[in-house]
């Protein structure tokens, strides 16, 4: 009896240590921010070259500081703003420093619009008069400073307004915005979303006059969504009417405008010919030439435009044409003698060419099968280009240095994984974030002339320590064979993972064009989804296949006007041939996805109704007829042009393929893939009579979160895994 007790007791001890090492993850962890990375806030670098500010914020006090380092040393040097010393303001959530350094910008109050729009309360802070000085009473958009810091231009209900710092007036530009009209100075609902911008003005080198777009949304169709409010304190929904163009209706008619602030008078500039898409204004470093980039609607001609502000004319220096669509470019940048930098596919992969201030190439910089990822920027001292490029695989990120001859490259970074910069304003530094699937992010100090580490800034090496007793599955990086193409993939396996046992297989992609999922970076918040599903016996499995990015433009374009179909065709061949390996079970193959990857999820158990026995689709489109133009139009021309290409790949014309399980979910407030899409597939379902799942969050927007939104949608999507697979 007495070595039964002692058996059942070491038994017990032995059972606690393997628990112990083997902690399993819980949605409310992974919801609750348990496993949230270190990061530099806001980082910037001082015009002294010698130092960066970092937003910090002390929670125990509520005080927002921006305090200095040295890029050398690493230790504080100062703080340049404390939110504790500034007489009429008890809080700020971000600033802008003006150009000069002089002064700055700080944000309060900041409320959300769209994806990227914002309005706030703003103020003015003057480091030599130590003066605060609001900048309006009202709620406005996109303050921004003169280059000598004099004044502040910004928008106000769809108006531009130009405050003068020194004397306090306040000169109207425009007068004619209107909601659901007229916009001056900032975009429109898809300009916002699909060109990545909002403020719609900018400033020349002298600081006398501003170019803005102007958009016309008069005759852009409305959209309506109803916003139910918290249950018990609203009686009647209200309604958010917003202009949309979906594919193939009409667009806002946007033109460019100059206004001359000595002159006081706003004139309109004539770009020779008609363009549906003006994406980008920039002023060169002539005061006098306003760079425009143009495109037309089906976005595979782009015109690269100088404008004379002086003579009002315009002259196309560089035109970049494509079978299936350009991408704009944010790397454009002019440098002292005005040649400037631009980055194109036209060689096949995205690549920096250098050209002449009248747009004649002078040099192909990079070149080769690899991708340059981002454009980083050009010092003169040394005549380096500095980038990040794909040329270490296309699931990786290495800093390079070139001259801009294309010779001499550099390779700055060398740890495999994921490396971004953030340099000096001298180029002597620069500051590596680093992470791979193993290490969280990593700050170190690099000297940008070779690379270089001078010292560590912070890392996430406590984070390691929490995950520990976690023992989490190691994420297994390969490619696939699929469609005579080799496909990124990663997998994660149950930690006591057995190949003589057949596990459930579950898929996760987002395969929108020009996207990456699989890549050598550390843990999101799904990956940790993920790991606690791999803990209770799942296979998980991503796979990018054709139409993604970084793999080339023949890799990325091939889905043109076809959205969905080789996208389709390589998820379903790549769960038959996972399927085939020994551990899998080929009878229990899930796939999910959200937005891109709902429409996909939703099509694969539809068409592959064979290889999928459940999915989960959160937010997706359903037909790219109930899509926005720019986006939809760019990958497949206009419904009236191509209208077996939107129906034809689109799951809502595939409900009666559906044979397992399936659950759609949606944000009733989604702004961007409209509710409309879930409720047309219900409704197709139904009349089908195919039954499914569902669920529809109350005013949640695309992201679907606020309060406990993310934990109870991923405890709905973890409890139909785990029921139907």
């Amino acid at each position: 009896m007495k070595l039964h007790h002692l058996f059942v007791a070491a038994f017990l001890v032995a059972t606690s240590f393997i628990n112990a090492q083997n902690k399993e993850v819980t949605l409310e962890e992974i919801w609750g921010g348990e496993f949230r990375q270190e990061y530099l806030q806001s980082l910037r670098s001082l015009n002294n070259g010698e130092e960066y500010a970092v937003r910090n914020f002390d929670r125990a006090t509520r005080t927002m500081n921006v305090d200095v380092y040295s890029y050398e040393t690493g230790e504080k040097t100062r703080t340049l703003i404390s939110s504790a010393d500034i007489e009429g303001l008890d809080f700020f959530q971000d600033y802008t420093l003006s150009e000069n350094e002089s002064k700055v910008i700080l944000s309060t109050q900041v409320q959300s619009i769209f994806r990227r729009s914002t309005t706030g309360v703003y103020y003015v802070y003057d480091f030599s008069s130590e003066k605060l000085t609001q900048i309006s009473e009202d709620r406005i958009q996109e303050p921004t400073f003169s280059p000598d810091a004099s004044k502040v231009a910004y928008v106000f209900e769809n108006n531009i307004y130009v405050k003068d710092l020194s004397s306090g007036e306040t000169t109207q530009v425009t007068s004619d915005g209107k909601d659901n009209e007229i916009i001056n100075g900032v975009t429109d609902w898809v300009y916002e979303e699909e060109f990545a911008f909002v403020r719609a003005f900018d400033w020349n080198k002298d600081g006398d006059k501003i170019a803005f777009l102007r958009f016309d949304e008069t005759e852009v169709p409305e959209f309506s969504m109803d916003m139910y409010g918290t249950y018990g304190q609203q009686l009647y929904p209200t309604q958010d009417v917003f202009k949309y163009p979906k594919a193939g209706e009409k667009n806002s008619v946007v033109t460019l405008h100059l206004f001359d602030l000595e002159a006081g008078n706003t004139s309109v500039v004539n770009l020779e010919k008609s363009y549906e898409y003006i994406p980008r204004i920039k002023w060169t470093n002539d005061p006098e030439v306003l760079s425009v980039q143009a495109m037309n609607r089906h976005q595979n001609n782009l015109d690269l435009i100088f404008v004379n502000a002086e003579k009002n004319t315009a002259e196309v220096v560089l035109n970049e044409t494509d079978e299936a669509y350009v991408d704009v470019t944010d790397n454009l940048t002019f440098l002292n003698d005005n040649s400037f930098i631009w980055t194109s596919e036209k060689d096949g992969w995205n690549h920096i060419y250098h050209y002449s201030k009248t747009g004649k190439l002078l040099d192909q910089v990079t070149e080769g099968n690899w991708e340059v990822t981002q454009y980083y920027g050009f010092d003169a001292k040394t005549g380096r280009i500095y980038f990040q490029s794909t040329e270490n695989g296309s699931i990786n990120r290495d800093v390079f240095s070139v001259r801009a001859n294309g010779k001499n490259k550099v390779q700055l970074t060398q740890k495999r994984g994921t490396n971004d910069a953030d340099f000096s304003a001298d180029f002597t530094y620069f500051i590596n974030s680093y992470t791979s699937a193993t290490i969280p992010y990593e700050f170190t100090l690099h000297k940008a002339r070779n690379g270089k580490k001078v010292r560590a800034i912070k890392d996430n090496k406590a984070l390691l320590e929490k995950l520990k007793p976690y023992n989490f599955s190691k994420k297994e990086f390969s490619t696939i064979e699929v469609n005579g193409n080799e496909l990124n993939m990663w997998m994660i396996k149950p930690q006591d993972f057995d190949e003589t046992k057949k596990y459930p297989l579950f898929m996760y992609q987002y395969s929108g064009p020009g996207s990456q999922s699989v890549s050598n970076t550390f843990n999101s918040s799904n990956d940790y989804w993920y790991q606690l599903l791999a803990q209770q016996g799942y296979i998980v499995v991503c796979v990018d296949g054709r139409g993604t990015g970084f793999k080339g433009a023949d890799f990325k374009k091939v889905t043109q006007k076809e959205l969905g179909k080789f996208e389709v065709e390589d998820q379903i061949d790549a769960a038959k041939k996972l399927g085939e390996r020994a551990y899998i079970d080929a009878d229990r193959i899930g796939i999910w996805g959200w937005s891109y990857g709902g429409f996909m999820s939703s099509n694969c158990i539809f068409q592959g109704n064979d290889t999928f026995s459940m999915a989960i689709a959160v937010a997706p489109v359903t037909s790219w007829r109930f899509y926005d133009s720019i986006y939809t139009e760019r990958y497949m021309t206009t419904p009236q042009e191509n209208a077996s290409g939107y129906d034809n790949n689109s799951p809502i014309n595939h409900v009666e393929g559906l044979k397992g399980d399936f659950l759609l979910i949606h944000g009733s407030g989604d702004d961007n893939v409209h509710v409309q899409n879930t409720m047309q597939m219900v409704e197709a379902l139904v009349q089908a009579n195919k039954q499914f799942d569902w669920a529809i969050y109350p005013d949640k927007n695309h992201g679907i979160y606020g309060g406990n939104t993310r934990l109870h949608l991923y405890t709905k999507m973890t409890n139909f895994i785990k029921e139907n697979l």
